[in-house]
Protein backbone atom coordinates (compact mmCIF):
# COMPACT_ATOMS: atom_id res chain seq x y z
CA UNK A 1 0.00 0.00 0.00
CA UNK A 2 1.67 3.32 -0.98
CA UNK A 3 1.56 6.51 0.93
CA UNK A 4 -0.87 9.01 0.07
CA UNK A 5 -2.19 12.33 1.55
CA UNK A 6 0.82 14.58 0.28
CA UNK A 7 -1.45 16.91 -2.22
CA UNK A 8 -4.21 17.07 0.39
CA UNK A 9 -2.08 18.29 3.51
CA UNK A 10 -0.67 20.93 0.79
CA UNK A 11 -3.87 21.74 -0.36
CA UNK A 12 -5.35 21.96 3.38
CA UNK A 13 -2.30 23.85 4.70
CA UNK A 14 -1.92 26.35 2.02
CA UNK A 15 -4.07 28.97 3.49
CA UNK A 16 -2.29 29.24 6.52
CA UNK A 17 1.85 28.85 5.33
CA UNK A 18 4.49 31.68 5.66
CA UNK A 19 4.92 33.47 2.35
CA UNK A 20 8.05 31.24 1.41
CA UNK A 21 6.47 28.26 2.21
CA UNK A 22 3.22 28.96 0.25
CA UNK A 23 5.40 29.56 -2.71
CA UNK A 24 6.64 26.31 -2.83
CA UNK A 25 3.06 24.56 -1.83
CA UNK A 26 1.62 26.27 -4.80
CA UNK A 27 4.39 25.05 -7.01
CA UNK A 28 3.92 21.42 -5.97
CA UNK A 29 0.17 21.69 -6.36
CA UNK A 30 0.44 22.99 -9.83
CA UNK A 31 3.51 20.45 -10.67
CA UNK A 32 3.35 17.95 -8.43
CA UNK A 33 4.50 15.15 -11.09
CA UNK A 34 8.05 17.39 -11.47
CA UNK A 35 8.24 18.29 -7.57
CA UNK A 36 8.85 14.27 -6.89
CA UNK A 37 11.85 14.38 -9.33
CA UNK A 38 13.67 17.22 -8.05
CA UNK A 39 15.89 17.92 -5.04
CA UNK A 40 14.98 20.51 -2.14
CA UNK A 41 17.48 22.88 -3.67
CA UNK A 42 16.20 22.38 -7.01
CA UNK A 43 12.40 22.89 -5.44
CA UNK A 44 13.25 25.92 -3.93
CA UNK A 45 15.12 27.66 -7.63
CA UNK A 46 11.82 26.74 -9.67
CA UNK A 47 9.51 28.59 -6.86
CA UNK A 48 11.93 31.07 -6.09
CA UNK A 49 12.62 30.41 -2.77
CA UNK A 50 15.28 28.27 -0.86
CA UNK A 51 16.51 24.62 -0.17
CA UNK A 52 15.65 25.19 3.53
CA UNK A 53 12.48 27.05 2.73
CA UNK A 54 11.27 23.54 1.50
CA UNK A 55 12.64 21.98 4.86
CA UNK A 56 10.45 24.25 6.81
CA UNK A 57 7.24 23.64 4.62
CA UNK A 58 7.87 20.10 5.41
CA UNK A 59 8.06 20.70 9.25
CA UNK A 60 5.00 22.95 8.68
CA UNK A 61 3.37 19.74 7.96
CA UNK A 62 4.61 17.70 10.49
CA UNK A 63 6.42 15.30 8.09
CA UNK A 64 9.83 14.37 8.62
CA UNK A 65 11.57 15.23 5.65
CA UNK A 66 11.22 16.32 1.77
CA UNK A 67 11.07 12.66 1.06
CA UNK A 68 8.26 11.56 3.39
CA UNK A 69 6.01 14.68 1.31
CA UNK A 70 7.02 12.98 -2.10
CA UNK A 71 6.13 9.68 -1.64
CA UNK A 72 3.25 10.64 -0.42
CA UNK A 73 2.74 12.87 -3.48
CA UNK A 74 3.83 10.03 -6.07
CA UNK A 75 1.08 8.30 -3.81
CA UNK A 76 -1.64 10.41 -4.52
CA UNK A 77 -0.19 10.91 -8.21
CA UNK A 78 -1.17 6.75 -8.53
CA UNK A 79 -4.69 7.53 -7.50
CA UNK A 80 -6.93 7.49 -10.39
CA UNK A 81 -10.75 6.56 -8.84
CA UNK A 82 -11.62 9.94 -6.49
CA UNK A 83 -14.19 11.71 -8.36
CA UNK A 84 -13.88 14.69 -5.80
CA UNK A 85 -16.45 16.59 -3.63
CA UNK A 86 -19.56 18.10 -5.49
CA UNK A 87 -22.22 20.73 -3.79
CA UNK A 88 -25.91 20.21 -4.60
CA UNK A 89 -28.06 22.02 -6.71
CA UNK A 90 -31.43 23.45 -6.78
CA UNK A 91 -33.87 20.37 -7.54
CA UNK A 92 -31.72 17.86 -7.95
CA UNK A 93 -32.70 14.20 -8.01
CA UNK A 94 -32.61 12.10 -4.64
CA UNK A 95 -30.64 9.73 -6.74
CA UNK A 96 -28.10 12.05 -7.52
CA UNK A 97 -28.33 13.41 -3.36
CA UNK A 98 -27.29 9.71 -2.69
CA UNK A 99 -24.30 9.62 -5.40
CA UNK A 100 -23.57 12.83 -4.61
CA UNK A 101 -23.82 12.89 -0.30
CA UNK A 102 -21.95 9.27 -0.72
CA UNK A 103 -19.32 10.20 -2.68
CA UNK A 104 -18.43 13.27 -0.51
CA UNK A 105 -18.67 11.10 2.81
CA UNK A 106 -16.21 8.29 0.94
CA UNK A 107 -13.84 11.22 -0.11
CA UNK A 108 -13.52 13.11 3.06
CA UNK A 109 -12.87 9.41 5.27
CA UNK A 110 -10.51 8.30 2.33
CA UNK A 111 -8.77 12.04 3.08
CA UNK A 112 -8.63 11.64 6.82
CA UNK A 113 -7.15 8.36 6.58
CA UNK A 114 -4.30 9.51 4.60
CA UNK A 115 -3.07 12.59 6.83
CA UNK A 116 -4.24 10.40 10.56
CA UNK A 117 -0.44 9.80 11.89
CA UNK A 118 0.59 6.62 13.19
CA UNK A 119 2.94 8.17 15.74
CA UNK A 120 0.20 10.25 16.95
CA UNK A 121 -2.80 7.95 17.10
CA UNK A 122 -0.10 5.48 18.97
CA UNK A 123 0.21 8.47 21.80
CA UNK A 124 -3.40 8.73 21.65
CA UNK A 125 -4.39 4.77 22.35
CA UNK A 126 -1.65 4.87 24.84
CA UNK A 127 -3.08 7.55 26.66
CA UNK A 128 -6.79 6.62 26.43
CA UNK A 129 -5.29 2.87 28.14
CA UNK A 130 -3.95 4.52 31.12
CA UNK A 131 -6.87 7.42 31.48
CA UNK A 132 -8.19 7.11 34.86
CA UNK A 133 -11.14 9.10 33.33
CA UNK A 134 -11.31 10.70 29.37
CA UNK A 135 -13.39 13.87 29.29
CA UNK A 136 -14.27 14.24 25.93
CA UNK A 137 -15.25 18.05 24.76
CA UNK A 138 -16.64 19.73 21.67
CA UNK A 139 -19.50 22.50 21.28
CA UNK A 140 -22.57 22.20 18.76
CA UNK A 141 -22.11 19.61 16.47
CA UNK A 142 -18.83 18.04 17.57
CA UNK A 143 -20.63 17.67 21.39
CA UNK A 144 -22.20 15.29 19.64
CA UNK A 145 -19.04 13.32 18.38
CA UNK A 146 -17.85 13.61 22.14
CA UNK A 147 -21.31 11.74 23.04
CA UNK A 148 -20.34 9.01 21.08
CA UNK A 149 -17.15 8.54 22.19
CA UNK A 150 -18.27 8.40 25.74
CA UNK A 151 -20.89 5.62 24.52
CA UNK A 152 -18.21 4.12 22.87
CA UNK A 153 -14.98 3.67 25.98
CA UNK A 154 -18.18 3.29 28.53
CA UNK A 155 -19.01 -0.16 26.57
CA UNK A 156 -14.99 -1.17 27.38
CA UNK A 157 -15.59 0.12 31.06
CA UNK A 158 -13.60 2.90 30.49
CA UNK A 159 -14.83 5.77 32.79
CA UNK A 160 -15.68 8.49 30.46
CA UNK A 161 -17.60 11.82 30.32
CA UNK A 162 -18.98 13.84 27.44
CA UNK A 163 -20.80 17.42 28.16
CA UNK A 164 -20.91 20.52 26.06
CA UNK A 165 -21.51 23.06 28.71
CA UNK A 166 -18.15 24.70 29.19
CA UNK A 167 -18.62 25.56 32.84
CA UNK A 168 -19.56 22.07 33.47
CA UNK A 169 -16.57 20.27 31.73
CA UNK A 170 -15.08 23.32 33.35
CA UNK A 171 -15.69 21.98 37.01
CA UNK A 172 -14.85 18.42 35.81
CA UNK A 173 -11.42 19.58 35.04
CA UNK A 174 -10.86 21.38 38.01
CA UNK A 175 -11.02 18.21 39.82
CA UNK A 176 -9.39 15.95 37.24
CA UNK A 177 -6.64 14.12 38.28
CA UNK A 178 -3.04 13.82 36.36
CA UNK A 179 -3.65 10.55 35.17
CA UNK A 180 -6.89 11.49 33.46
CA UNK A 181 -7.15 12.50 29.98
CA UNK A 182 -8.78 15.35 28.13
CA UNK A 183 -9.92 14.71 24.49
CA UNK A 184 -11.08 18.61 22.78
CA UNK A 185 -12.93 18.25 19.27
CA UNK A 186 -13.52 20.93 17.50
CA UNK A 187 -13.98 20.75 14.07
CA UNK A 188 -12.65 24.16 12.88
CA UNK A 189 -9.97 23.93 15.29
CA UNK A 190 -11.06 27.51 16.17
CA UNK A 191 -13.48 26.68 18.93
CA UNK A 192 -12.27 29.69 22.21
CA UNK A 193 -14.33 27.12 24.33
CA UNK A 194 -12.56 24.22 23.18
CA UNK A 195 -8.89 25.75 23.65
CA UNK A 196 -9.82 27.14 26.77
CA UNK A 197 -10.51 23.49 28.14
CA UNK A 198 -7.69 22.01 27.13
CA UNK A 199 -5.61 25.05 28.41
CA UNK A 200 -7.31 24.62 31.68
CA UNK A 201 -6.34 20.78 31.46
CA UNK A 202 -2.42 21.81 30.46
CA UNK A 203 -2.26 23.80 33.76
CA UNK A 204 -3.41 20.43 36.01
CA UNK A 205 -0.62 18.41 34.05
CA UNK A 206 -3.63 16.42 32.43
CA UNK A 207 -2.58 14.93 28.96
CA UNK A 208 -4.68 16.88 26.54
CA UNK A 209 -6.15 15.24 22.95
CA UNK A 210 -7.39 17.40 20.17
CA UNK A 211 -9.40 16.53 16.92
CA UNK A 212 -9.37 18.90 14.64
CA UNK A 213 -9.32 19.77 10.70
CA UNK A 214 -5.78 19.56 9.81
CA UNK A 215 -3.46 22.53 10.02
CA UNK A 216 -2.71 24.84 12.95
CA UNK A 217 -5.15 26.29 15.18
CA UNK A 218 -6.29 27.25 19.01
CA UNK A 219 -6.95 24.30 19.81
CA UNK A 220 -4.12 22.06 18.03
CA UNK A 221 -1.53 24.65 19.32
CA UNK A 222 -2.92 22.93 23.39
CA UNK A 223 -2.96 20.07 22.60
CA UNK A 224 -0.23 17.08 23.58
CA UNK A 225 -1.49 14.96 21.26
CA UNK A 226 -3.06 16.08 17.78
CA UNK A 227 -5.65 14.21 15.55
CA UNK A 228 -6.99 15.45 12.34
CA UNK A 229 -9.97 14.63 9.74
CA UNK A 230 -9.85 15.51 6.47
CA UNK A 231 -10.73 19.61 6.33
CA UNK A 232 -13.33 18.84 3.51
CA UNK A 233 -14.51 21.82 0.72
CA UNK A 234 -17.40 23.69 2.31
CA UNK A 235 -19.72 23.76 -0.04
CA UNK A 236 -22.82 26.35 -0.49
CA UNK A 237 -25.37 23.96 0.73
CA UNK A 238 -23.11 22.97 2.91
CA UNK A 239 -22.96 19.36 2.42
CA UNK A 240 -19.63 19.71 3.05
CA UNK A 241 -20.22 19.58 7.19
CA UNK A 242 -21.89 16.54 6.55
CA UNK A 243 -18.93 14.72 5.49
CA UNK A 244 -16.76 16.21 8.00
CA UNK A 245 -18.80 14.90 10.84
CA UNK A 246 -18.40 11.25 9.59
CA UNK A 247 -14.85 11.89 9.16
CA UNK A 248 -14.41 12.94 13.37
CA UNK A 249 -16.76 9.69 13.80
CA UNK A 250 -14.63 7.63 12.04
CA UNK A 251 -11.01 8.66 13.66
CA UNK A 252 -13.20 8.35 17.08
CA UNK A 253 -13.92 4.60 15.26
CA UNK A 254 -10.13 4.36 14.67
CA UNK A 255 -9.07 5.04 18.27
CA UNK A 256 -11.67 3.09 19.88
CA UNK A 257 -10.73 -0.49 17.86
CA UNK A 258 -6.99 0.57 18.19
CA UNK A 259 -7.47 0.59 22.14
CA UNK A 260 -9.74 -2.67 21.82
CA UNK A 261 -7.01 -4.66 19.81
CA UNK A 262 -4.10 -3.61 22.47
CA UNK A 263 -6.27 -5.79 25.24
CA UNK A 264 -8.59 -7.76 23.10
CA UNK A 265 -9.74 -10.58 25.01
CA UNK A 266 -10.73 -8.19 27.81
CA UNK A 267 -12.69 -5.40 25.87
CA UNK A 268 -14.60 -7.97 23.53
CA UNK A 269 -15.74 -9.88 26.99
CA UNK A 270 -16.81 -5.93 28.18
CA UNK A 271 -18.12 -5.78 24.79
CA UNK A 272 -20.01 -8.82 24.89
CA UNK A 273 -21.24 -8.56 28.33
CA UNK A 274 -22.82 -4.67 27.61
CA UNK A 275 -24.62 -6.32 24.27
CA UNK A 276 -26.02 -9.33 26.49
CA UNK A 277 -27.27 -6.94 29.57
CA UNK A 278 -29.03 -4.50 26.76
CA UNK A 279 -30.42 -7.44 25.35
CA UNK A 280 -31.92 -8.86 28.16
CA UNK A 281 -33.07 -5.27 28.57
CA UNK A 282 -35.14 -5.28 25.64
CA UNK A 283 -36.43 -8.76 26.02
CA UNK A 284 -37.74 -8.17 30.19
CA UNK A 285 -39.20 -5.30 28.54
CA UNK A 286 -41.41 -7.30 26.33
CA UNK A 287 -44.67 -5.66 24.74
CA UNK A 288 -46.16 -3.03 26.15
CA UNK A 289 -50.43 -4.31 27.16
CA UNK A 290 -53.11 -2.94 25.83
CA UNK A 291 -56.04 -1.92 26.97
CA UNK A 292 -59.05 -2.60 25.24
CA UNK A 293 -62.64 -0.97 25.29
Amino acid sequence: MSVTGGLVMLSEMLPNLPPSEKKIASYILDHPEEAVSLTASELGKRSLTSGAAVIRLCKSLNLKGFQELKLRIAGDLQKNDDVGFRDIEPEESQLSLIQKMTNNTIQTIKETAEILRSEELSKAVNAVKKAKTIHFFGVGASGIIALDAQQKFLRIDKTATAFSDVHLVATLIANAHKDDVVVGISFSGETIEVAKILELANEKGITTISLTRYGTSLVTERADIRLYTSATREATHRSGATSSRMAQLHVIDILFMCVVAQAYDETIMRLDETREVIHSLRKGLGKPNRKKG
